[in-house]
């Protein structure tokens, strides 16, 4: 049994190789919820439906988000009526959102996600983080802001100043499924807003220090592969490295994985991690992806 900690880039792509290598029923992915919020009066969990995607084989790998192959006809039309969207939402994509946004009339978030993920044939299970609003608070140069109103309204251009989130209890099933799996994978996705929020929601830290863990940095050399990871980073004083990546996960890591240009750092991470593989961790097509998986699971598959 293997439990996966997602945001919504990096451990997707991942996602595609660890299914190659292990059976989808033994797989449960935990992921991120602090970027949810409502948008155009539907209820949008940006990394909670990119794994959905992903795992259902229908995400859009040119932007890991939305559906691929999609039409933007209400998006457009909204536009033209005076009334254009925050985020740029598909017609199929939109769909998905407005069921679930249905579903929560009636159940929980967890629950709403179980039942899409059954009609979209995933085997896999997956939980969000948590069924409480999972707040995030962005300080920045130009004031407070919300993730969204940060990241595509300002395009992730303000300098960041500090980071908050609010403090969240874990949905029904995340505790046990970490206890319950031969290895949990932190995967490569942003430490501070994506994995940050999961180890922060009450209990999930303290379980992870009782469990086999192991991480991918998604810092590759001084940059991440993707998303405004560097500028959180700093403004937690953290390092822009895969060593600072260590850094956040420390505690309760039992091996990390960094990529082949970080060798100089293995010395000094070892320091705080004790078994750590360079290998190459950036994926550009489905070899990488399974190569990478396969070097997380080691002699799991």
């Amino acid at each position: 049994m293997i439990s996966i900690l997602s945001g919504g880039t990096g451990t997707p792509k991942l996602l595609q190789g660890i299914v190659k290598l292990v059976n989808p029923e033994d797989i449960t992915v935990i992921v991120n919820t602090v970027e949810n919020d409502y948008f155009s009066g539907v209820y949008v969990a940006p990394d909670v439906d990119t794994v959905l995607y992903t795992l259902a084989g229908i995400i859009n790998e040119d932007t890991w988000y939305g559906v691929r192959d999609d039409s933007f006809i209400t998006h457009d039309r909204l536009k033209e009526i005076g009334c254009p969207e925050t985020l740029k939402i598909g017609d199929r994509d939109r769909a998905m959102k407005i069921q679930k946004t249905l579903l929560m009339r009636e159940h929980l978030l967890s629950k709403a996600v179980d039942i899409q993920r059954r009609e979209l044939g995933i085997k896999s299970r997956i939980i969000p983080m948590s069924n409480q609003e999972s707040h995030i608070t962005i300080t920045t140069d130009l004031g407070e802001m919300e993730f969204h109103e940060f990241l595509v309204e300002n395009q992730g251009k303000p300098e960041v100043h500090g980071i908050s989130f609010k403090e969240v209890d874990p949905a029904p099933g995340l505790i046990e499924a970490i206890e319950n799996s031969d290895m949990v994978v932190i995967g490569p996705s942003n430490p501070i807003t994506s994995i940050g929020p999961i180890i922060s929601a009450n209990g999930v830290r303290k379980v992870l220090k009782n469990a086999y863990v192991v991480g991918v940095s998604p810092i590759v050399g001084d940059k991440p592969i993707s998303g405004p990871a560097a500028k959180f980073m700093q403004a937690m004083d953290y390092e822009v490295s895969s060593l600072g990546v260590a850094g956040v996960y420390h505690d309760f890591l039992d091996r990390f994985i960094i990529d082949l240009v970080d060798g100089d750092h293995q010395e000094e991470i070892e320091k705080l991690i004790s078994d750590v593989m360079l290998t190459q961790t950036i994926m550009t097509n489905i070899e990488d992806k399974i190569n990478l998986a396969r070097c997380i699971l080691g002699e799991n598959v």
